[in-house]
C-alpha cells in the first residue's frame, strides 16, 4: 500500500531504507466509504493523507448549497493545510466521490517526519507549494472565468475526472445548478 506513497516521495526527494521505515510506521492505512467525510468543516482537523485509491472534493457551504473548491484523487495529498497545522476547526470538509483508501498521519507523524526524514521539511515545502498553486488557480478562475470557461478549466485540469465525477458535483465547481451546466455541454457540443 505504501509503494505509490513512496514513488511520490522519490520523485521529489531521496529516501534512504531506515527513512522508508519510518514512513511505513507513520503513514496508517484509512479506508472510507462512498460519501463519508475525510474531514468536516467546523470540527478539529487532525489528520493528512495521501490518497492510494479513490477520489474526494473539497466544499464550503453557502446557505444550503455546496460550493466546491477541490478535487483529489489518487497519488495526491489530501488536507486542509492550514487548519491541520494549526490544529484548529476546519472551514472546508473533504467528502469521498468514490470508496476511498488512505495512508494517513496525525500531527505527531508530520513531526516526526520533519524531524526524522533528512528532507522531510523540503518535500513539506514542496507538496506545499504544489497545493498552493491549485489554490490560487482555482481563486483565479472563479474571478475572471464565466460558467463556461470554469467548465473548460474544470476538463483542462482535471480531464480524467470528467467521468468519474457526477455532473451535480462538477455544476456545484464551477457554480452552476446542474440544469445551467447541461446547457453548457450542449452550447459546447454543437460548437465543435
Amino acid at each position: 500500500m505504501h509503494k505509490s506513497l513512496f514513488e511520490v516521495f522519490e520523485q521529489l526527494i531521496v529516501l534512504s531504507n531506515q527513512e522508508r521505515q519510518v514512513i511505513t510506521e507513520i503513514f496508517k492505512p484509512l479506508e472510507l466509504k462512498k460519501g463519508a467525510f475525510f474531514s468536516e468543516m467546523g470540527k478539529l482537523n487532525k489528520r493528512v493523507g495521501f490518497l492510494v485509491e479513490g477520489l474526494v472534493y473539497y466544499y464550503v457551504l453557502k446557505g444550503e448549497d455546496e460550493s466546491i473548491t477541490d478535487f483529489t484523487k489518487e497519488g495526491e495529498f489530501v488536507s486542509e493545510y492550514h487548519t491541520f497545522i494549526n490544529q484548529t476547526a476546519a472551514t472546508q470538509s473533504i467528502k469521498a466521490v468514490e470508496d476511498c483508501k488512505f495512508l494517513v498521519m496525525d500531527y505527531n507523524a508530520i513531526q516526526r517526519l520533519f524531524n526524522e526524514i533528512k528532507e522531510g521539511n523540503k518535500f513539506g515545502r514542496l507538496v506545499l507549494e504544489h497545493r498552493f498553486g491549485i489554490v490560487v488557480n482555482q481563486l483565479l478562475s472563479l474571478y475572471i472565468h464565466s460558467p463556461e470557461e470554469r467548465y473548460l478549466f474544470f476538463l483542462r485540469n482535471y480531464p480524467d475526472l470528467a467521468q468519474r465525477v457526477p455532473q451535480y458535483l462538477i455544476a456545484a465547481f464551477i457554480g452552476v445548478k446542474p440544469q445551467s451546466l447541461s446547457r453548457i455541454r450542449k452550447r459546447l457540443a454543437q460548437s465543435h
